[in-house]
């Protein structure tokens, strides 16, 4: 029994590269069995997002073709030819699988270091694995830990709670500025990627009435489709800006959009109830002498791109506490791992004569090249333990938590 992985990912290939080989939920589920009718692999799961795409299986037995044979399945699958994407694959087996899934389960080795989504993602591929029934014993123990992992970093490290782009960063100053989104009213200029990004965080915030206007109408009412809100036409710009809490705007535009005598008049309008406003346009979209209407809060970017640069930096630094809690996992999942492979050598040692028995073990152990030293003389030291012992004390220990 092996386990083994072949990937790519933003790292080692381009995004016309990892469309090519991405697969659907439905696409996974069928190359799942292929993968196990062909005798490939005994337990599959695909995960595919915009940014990998991994195959994760355990093999019946650990040779070197085991990932060849992964390899060209993938190729035929998608109809591509191996040396398009050979170049771009990683391989890995046993402890650098489970290094490599606890790594991604906690966005160490995402595009946007400490992002929460892929969490998310390792989730749902292995929930459709799982209810596929293209998972086992080994697969299900791999994938439950790479999760809890993944929580565990996030909850013990400052890894992911620290806002690493400009839109996100400006929503939770928002938000705490104005002391929580949910009742907020919002207005957004402009719906490009920036205002999608803004209103994707504040919809994740239970953020219940946002305004749409963009100069383009078509493009607000497709962001307005894909998240809800209200779309208005660009004319009415000045004559909205009594409405929110909060103004958010990100066009394209050579000279300011909004002015100082535009915000003081809608400040009368709204009886000086105080207005934060938030400008992400380069050049800028709202007057700086803005700043000086009272009542009024005004962010520019480059405030939001100091405060992301300090996050980096304060992200980076958790590295090495993520690290060191993984690198504990997966001593722990290893010697679950090995507790397996001895309950089921022991097994077959049983029929097998008793001088005969060192040449079978040689055997296995020569299998095990993937193990550390320590891990063999934990394995050596089980099969002692198991031969001596009964059958159900074996299952037991098999089944046990590391």
């Amino acid at each position: 029994m092996e386990i083994a992985l072949i990937g790519i990912s933003h790292r080692t290939a381009s995004i016309e590269l990892r469309e090519r080989v991405a697969f659907r939920v439905e696409q996974a589920c069928e190359a799942a069995d292929q993968l196990r009718a062909r005798g490939i692999l005994k337990e599959v799961v695909i995960l595919s997002t915009c940014n990998r795409t991994e195959v994760y299986g355990v093999t019946r037995e650990p040779t070197a073709d085991n990932l060849s044979a992964m390899e060209t399945f993938i190729a035929s699958y998608h109809q591509v030819a191996q040396q398009e994407f050979k170049a771009a694959l990683y391989r890995h087996t046993d402890r650098e699988v489970v290094r490599h899934i606890y790594r991604v389960a906690a966005g160490l080795d995402s595009m946007l270091l400490g992002e929460s989504e892929i969490l998310g993602q390792v989730r749902e591929a292995y929930r459709a694995a799982m209810d596929h029934g293209a998972t086992g014993r080994v697969l299900n123990r791999l994938f439950q830990s790479a999760l809890e992992v993944g929580k565990r970093i996030r909850t013990e490290t400052q890894i992911a709670t620290r806002p690493v782009s400009v839109a996100f960063a400006g929503v939770k100053q928002a938000e705490g500025l104005l002391r929580g989104l949910e009742n907020q009213r919002v207005l957004i200029v402009g719906a490009g990627v920036t205002s999608e990004q803004v209103v994707k965080h504040l919809c994740d915030r239970g953020v219940p009435q946002f305004r749409i206007l963009n100069r383009t109408l078509e493009n607000a009412k497709a962001l307005v489709g894909r998240y809800g809100g209200e779309v208005l036409s660009w004319e009415k710009l000045p004559e909205v800006l009594d409405w929110p809490d909060l103004i958010v705007s990100s066009v394209s535009t050579p000279e300011p959009i909004i002015s100082r005598q535009m915000v003081e008049r809608a400040m009368v309008a709204r009886a000086h109830r105080p207005l934060m406003m938030m400008d992400l346009g380069v050049p800028r979209n709202i007057a700086v002498d803005v700043r000086e209407v009272p009542n009024i809060q005004l962010s520019d970017i480059d405030g939001l791109t100091e405060v992301v640069e300090e996050n980096k930096k304060a992200r980076e630094e958790e590295i090495p506490r993520a690290l060191a809690l993984i690198d504990d996992q997966i001593d722990g999942f290893m010697r679950w791992q090995a507790g397996v492979a001895a309950c089921s050598v022991s097994a077959q040692l049983r029929n097998v004569p008793e001088q005969r028995r060192e040449a079978v073990l040689r055997q296995h152990l020569a299998a095990m090249m993937n193990f550390t030293e320590q891990e063999r003389t934990h394995f050596i030291s089980l099969i002692e333990k198991f031969l001596k012992g009964s059958r159900a004390e074996s299952v037991a220990y098999s089944q046990s938590v590391p």
